[in-house]
Order: C-alpha cells, then structure tokens, then sequence
C-alpha cells in the first residue's frame, strides 16, 4: 500500500504545509507574492449587508466614497472582513451563515485561497445582536477583581468563536486624563496599575478563548485637549511613559495580545498613524511587539484629511507603512491602488510591504486560515447562554459603587418607595454606546433589543418593593410636568430613588460615548432640575447615577440620603442596582474615577503632584468629592498592625503587610489599597500612587492579613534624562480603603545605586491573604 503524499510535498509548496513553523510557511507564501496580493493582506473591506454602492460610514470618513463589491476587492487577496455580525441587526444563525459565505468568496477569489480575518467590537461583549451585553469598562474598573474580568473576557471571546469571529477590538487601555472625554466610558478608570492589571486580564481572557485581542488606542488618545475626541495630547514624555504606556507594557508583555490598533490623536504634532518612532521603535524595538498593528478605523486616511501630514492617499499610505501601520480598517482605501502606485514608482521600499504583509500572513497561520476556510459549525451558536447571563450579573453586582448612605439603605422591608427619573423604566440606562442597542440601534428604533434588559422599575417589583414609578418624559431633558410629577411621587412615598445619568450615543447622539464629548462635568440638561425638585420635597432620596462617567453632585451629595454609581451595567445592571438598593447584594465596587463637587474644568486625577493639589497660593482646590478608590459596604472595616521590611537594595523588594478586620455585624467585601510616595525624588512625582490591591471577603469579626511583595521596580518612573530610573531613598508606604483614605502609614529604605530597570522589569504586587 503506498503511503499518502502530503499535499505541500506534492505541490512543492511549503506554505501548505502545516508541519512547518509559521515563519517558514509565511517566507515561502510571501515569495510567491506580487505586490498587488501582500496589499491585500493589508486590506479591510467593509462588507455592508446592503446592496454595494451605499455611503461607508458618512460620519467617520471625510471622502464619502461609494464602496467597491467585495467581487472587485478579493482578486488579490484580503486582510481582513469588517464586522458582519455588528454593522446591521442579524441573527446569530444568519450570521454565521453570512460570514461563512463572504469567506468562501474571499478564498476563491484569490490564487492562494487563503480567507480574511473576521474582527467585531466586544467592549462590552460580542457586540451583534442578541448576544450577551456585560458591563461596561469602569464598571470593570470598579471591580477591583482582575480573575472575574478574565473570566467574563474568556466568555466574550467563546461567544465570537463559536460564530466564525477571529479578532476583537478590545480592551481599551487608555487612562482617563479628563473625564470630559466622551469616550471615558470605554475605559477602565484614571489609574495606570488599575487599568493595566484589568485590562492585561481582558486581554489575557480573550486570548485564552482563540481570539486576537487588540490592545488599543496606542497611545496619548484619552489625554486629548480638553476632552474633545482626536484633539492633540498636550502631554510630555514623562507623562507619556509613566501614565499613559504603563497599561500597554504589562499587557504587552503579560496577556499575549497579538494586536495593537493606533489611537487617532497627535502628540506634540506627530500623528500616531505617522509615528515611526512610536509604532516600531517603541511598540517593537523597545517593548517586544510582533504581532500585527491595525489602524483605527480610517486613522490611515484621516493623516490626508485631518491630520495633514500627507497630501494623497498614496502619500498617507506610505507614511503609515513606513512608521508600522500593518493593515489598514475598516476598508480598503489607501492599501490599495494608491500604495501599489507608491511601490512601483520607489516611493515606498517593497521591504516594507513584505513586512507588514508577514506579520499579517503570520496572525492567520496562529489562527489556521492559511489551512482554507473554516469548517461551517454544525449548529447556530447561542450568543446569550444562561450561564454568561449569570457572569454578566456577577461582573454587575461586583461593580455597583455606594458614595454615601445615612442608614436609609437597605430600603426598609415595606416602605413606600417612589422611583423617579426617566431612566428609571428605562433599559437604556444600563447600556454604552458600544453595546448593539447603542452603537447600532438607533438607526433600527422598531428593532427588539434582542436580550432580556430588565429596567430598574422592574428589578425593584422583582425584588418585593412597595413601589411606585413616575418615570416619564425624556431621560436627560425632563419637562416641566415630568418633574412636578417626580415631586409629586416623592412626597407621597417613604423614601424615593431618583434615577439620573447618561444615554449613550456616538457623535453627539447622546450625552456619552465616542464623539460625544462633555463641556463640563454638571449633570446632562435638565437633571439637575429634576434632582433639585425631588431633594425640596424633603423625602429621604437616594440618588442612583446610571453613567458612562462621573458626574459632579454639588448640591446633591449634601441632600441626599444615599448615592449609588453604575457606570453602565449591561443587561443584568438593574437586577444588580436593585439587589444592593434592598440588601440582597453586598457593594463591593471602588471607584476607578474620582468623582468631582464642582463641574467646571477637567476632572482631576488623584495623581496629583503636590503643587497640582490645593495650596495656598491658588483658590482652587482639585480634590474630588469622592476620590479614586472608594466605596462602601453594609458593614465596617478596621486597620491595623502595618508591618514593612526596613530596606532593600535598589533592586530588592520589601514586604508589605497589614491585618484587616470586619468589625460590623455584616458580612462584607473590602478592598485593601496600597500606596506609594516618594518623598523626595529627581523630578516632580504624584504624592501618591496606587501599587497593589486585593478583595477581601471576611465574615463578621473575622480578620485577615495582606501581605503586598513590593519590588523596588514598582518605585521607578522616568527620570530627569528620560530614562527609567529607581533611585535610592525613603519610600512612604499607606495602606487603607481609599486612595484619601489610608489609616495605616509607614515607610522602608531603597539602598544603592541609582538602576535602570531593563525588559524584566517588575510590573505587579503579588498579593497574598493569610485568615487570622
């Protein structure tokens, strides 16, 4: 019987062979390339479910361009597939179906047979329809809880497998400079080590699952002038490095991320699409990338028509290949004709085309598809399965924030309770703007939400509430009669829940979300009004905040009897807002933003140097009303018996410890902070910064131990001639539930030479807790 013969040795064609390392089949491929097919590997193509011809996204993309078929672009070959699942409503079944034929034309259509990555958004879950939507990422933020975020990626990612998806363009790592920034609902909060540890789980999750996960907007894009979305970042590189980077370095380094997308903005004049200093001697010489970068959706055309750095799109094509822009999204514009032209006339060294071309030919080998298109699944995938409805909720529950409370929570069991507010019978409350009823939805209004959202009316009644709802009129513009009838409510109820906050919307659509930028930080519209009749009326009133950011509460806070921040729940968000409103659920969330008394200005991060805090040499004082870090429970918790080793080399690490005690008749959930001062440093510092955390759940009178193994790596930042430096000295050392609130203080000593840290630098706190 005569053995098989291997088809690639049959052939004489490596790059078929599956035996053989992906480098190896990816330069045998590339050699039997011309030009025109490792462009279009570079390539998206935008595939819109209506007929070819349709206007590509008018309000992103300045050209107005009709798109091409799809018959018209696979000639030679084709990158990537745009978000079948989350451009138009479609069922799971019919989706599944609909990419599987797009891919079985993309791979006839070229010589290779070689099919497209699928990619879609998942911020806040698979985002099509009828897929499970999970919070939002400062509620992931506010969770403190880095396993439980890994976990809800890894489901996200299982869902966008199960129907063909191979790339999400998620997590978003940027810091929160100015909570103005309409996008600040895409991220995870205002600090680096918080944003950085999340996100790197996120990621790390999504991985985990099969799919690509794309850190993204690399870098400066949330430093944005004044809040507005693609201002210039007037930022500096010290801020740069230590603050915005940070979270890309662990994650870089730590989830096995094999994406990066570049943000729209310029720093100091240099747009980061053009930014070769950034994008390869940064992102790879530096930090060790080798995955594929991808553009932000027309970020290659925006450095023509923006950015104006470039004055074609052969031009902006060649300054983005040149500085490490791999593939170019959502549609082929600039990577196609106008960059082979820049080829053939020597514009632009083909050396450069077969690297990206590599990189990208790479990523599909990881994924399989130099093998031919995937194997259709035997059923149609179920999107929202009972038990990622369970994790939603328990990333919801997790991520609900107490401010304030007088005793008035847990609601009383039979007390009359009005609920009031617009978004109080509302299931938009819960959702962002990149969640399908927000991004997509708006343009369907007769389209079901295709999962169940219970609003916080009807999680309120679920939960036995004697409950009566005034909840007419438009969400963030009441009318006179709306908030006369929420008084009105108040006054004849025990206690009353006013339900404030945002509707998300891009591009101005509503008061949160891309495009949607905020001048100050008041209340949107007409709210404060609303809160004001309701708080005269005299009843005991909890403020509950269904928010894509903080907003101010001067003259709120001080009326009202309780606070509660969601930032944008997802579809578990008012069962969970509900349970902590009666008792069922225990808070446990922490603010990852701080959240201002006053709304004019920038928010302001508690990384704050001391000269940035209040003195006396200025009448502003930028201290938030509730500072980063802190939230409440049901029940108390004590500090005490901080133990720190005395020195370490400059190299060393110390341990950091301290016992917690729930000293409340509650069982409850703290999370223990720790914080960092460098008293004296080579250039200016924050006063402090957060270097560790862990959640610890302690019954009552029980104790614990936390135990934080600090590395001397965890002091460095970058130094007077820009290079990263830990310096000898005294560091100061707190301990507590709040970055403002820190009961335990104490201090250890780095001895030594000033050292540069190199690639291994030390990145995170291991955390250890010991039951007393």
């Amino acid at each position: 019987m005569t053995e098989a013969v291997p088809a690639a040795r049959a052939t004489g064609e490596p790059w078929r062979d599956r035996a053989l390392p992906a480098a190896a089949r990816v330069a045998d491929l590339l050699a039997r390339m011309t030009p025109e097919e490792k462009a279009g590997q570079l390539a998206g193509y935008w595939a819109m479910p209506a007929e070819p011809g349709e206007p590509v996204a008018p309000m992103e993309d300045d050209s107005h361009e009709t798109a091409p078929s799809l018959d018209e672009v696979v000639g030679h070959g084709l990158g990537q597939l745009t978000r079948v699942f989350g451009t138009a409503p479609v069922a799971a079944a019919e989706g599944a179906a609909r990419l599987r034929d797009l891919q079985r034309r993309v791979a006839a259509g070229n010589r290779f047979g070689i099919p497209a990555i699928a990619h879609e958004e998942c911020l806040n879950g698979f985002m099509t329809w009828g897929a499970t939507i999970f919070p939002s990422p400062p509620a992931w933020g506010a969770t403190f809880d880095a396993a439980l975020v890994e976990e809800m990626a890894a489901a996200i990612g299982s869902a966008m497998r199960s129907a063909g998806v191979h790339q999400g363009l998620a997590p978003v790592l940027d810091v929160v400079r100015d909570a103005r920034w309409g996008r600040t609902e895409e991220c995870l909060g205002e600090d680096p080590y918080l944003v950085g540890v999340l996100g790197t789980a996120y990621a790390r999750g999504l991985e985990r699952s099969g799919v690509v996960a794309t850190l993204k907007h690399f870098a400066g894009y949330s430093a944005s002038r004044d809040g507005r979305n693609m201002a210039p970042a007037p930022i500096g590189p010290r801020e740069f490095a230590d603050v915005v980077l940070e979270p890309f370095v662990m994650a870089l380094r730590e989830s096995g991320a094999r994406a990066v997308m570049h943000s729209y903005t310029d720093v100091d004049g240099m747009p980061a699409a053009a930014d070769e200093r950034l994008l390869t001697r940064l992102l790879r010489d530096e930090l060790g990338f080798t995955g594929a970068v991808v553009a932000d959706y027309f970020g290659i055309s925006f450095l023509e028509t923006r950015h104006r750095v470039a004055g074609s799109q052969g031009e902006a094509a060649a300054a983005a290949l040149r500085a490490g822009v791999d593939m170019e999204l959502p549609t082929v514009r600039c990577y196609g004709p106008p960059l082979i032209e820049e080829v053939r006339r020597g514009a632009v060294p083909e050396e450069l085309l077969d690297r990206a071309a590599a990189r990208v030919l790479t990523l599909k080998a990881g994924l399989g598809l130099l093998d031919g298109p995937p194997s259709p699944a035997g059923t149609a995938p179920d999107l929202d399965p009972p038990e990622h409805r369970a994790l939603a909720r328990r990333v919801a529950e997790e991520s609900v924030v107490l401010l304030a409370n007088d005793g008035v929570l847990p609601l009383a069991s039979g007390a009359r309770v009005a609920l009031v507010g617009a978004l109080a019978d509302d299931p938009f409350a819960m959702l962002g703007a990149y969640t399908f009823p927000g991004h997509v939805g708006h343009g369907h209004p007769d389209l079901p939400l295709g999962v169940e959202i219970p609003t916080l009316a009807e999680a309120l009644r679920a939960e036995g509430a004697d409950l009566r709802v005034a909840a007419g009129g438009d969400a963030v513009e009441p009318g006179d009669a709306d908030i006369a009838a929420a008084a009105a409510a108040a006054r004849d109820a025990d206690v009353c829940v006013l339900a404030l906050g945002d509707r998300a919307g891009m591009f101005g659509r509503g008061t949160s979300g891309e495009g949607s930028d905020a001048r100050t930080l008041a209340l949107p519209g007409r709210q404060a009004d609303l809160a004001a009749a309701v708080l005269d009326t005299g009843t005991p009133t909890v403020v509950v905040l269904f928010t894509g950011r903080p907003y101010a509460l001067e003259g709120v806070a001080d009326r009202a009897a309780a606070l509660v921040q969601a930032f944008f729940p997802g579809q578990q968000g008012g069962p969970a807002v509900a349970g902590v409103l009666t008792g069922r659920v225990e808070p446990s969330g922490r603010l990852p933003l701080g959240v201002p008394l006053r709304p004019s200005g920038p928010s302001a991060s508690y990384l704050r140097s001391a000269m940035d805090g209040a003195h006396d040499w200025s009448t502003v004082d930028p201290a938030p009303l509730y500072p980063f870090g802190h939230g409440l429970t049901w029940t108390r918790f004590e500090y005490a018996d901080l133990r720190t080793d005395e020195r370490a080399g400059t190299g060393g690490t110390v341990t950091v410890s301290a016992v917690v005690r729930n000293a409340g008749d509650r069982a409850g959930t703290e999370v223990v902070q720790l914080y960092l001062s460098d008293p004296v440093a080579s250039v200016v510092r924050p006063v402090r910064w957060l270097a560790g955390f862990a959640r610890v759940r302690l019954e009552p009178g029980e104790a614990a131990r936390v135990a934080f193994e600090v590395h001397a790596d965890r002091t460095s930042f970058t130094g007077p001639d820009l290079r990263r430096v830990v310096e000898p000295g005294v560091v100061e050392v707190a301990v507590g539930r709040s970055s403002a609130d820190l009961p335990l203080r104490g201090s250890f000593k780095l001895d030594g030479p000033v050292r540069e840290p190199g690639r291994d630098r030390v990145l995170t706190v291991p955390v250890q807790v010991t039951r007393l």
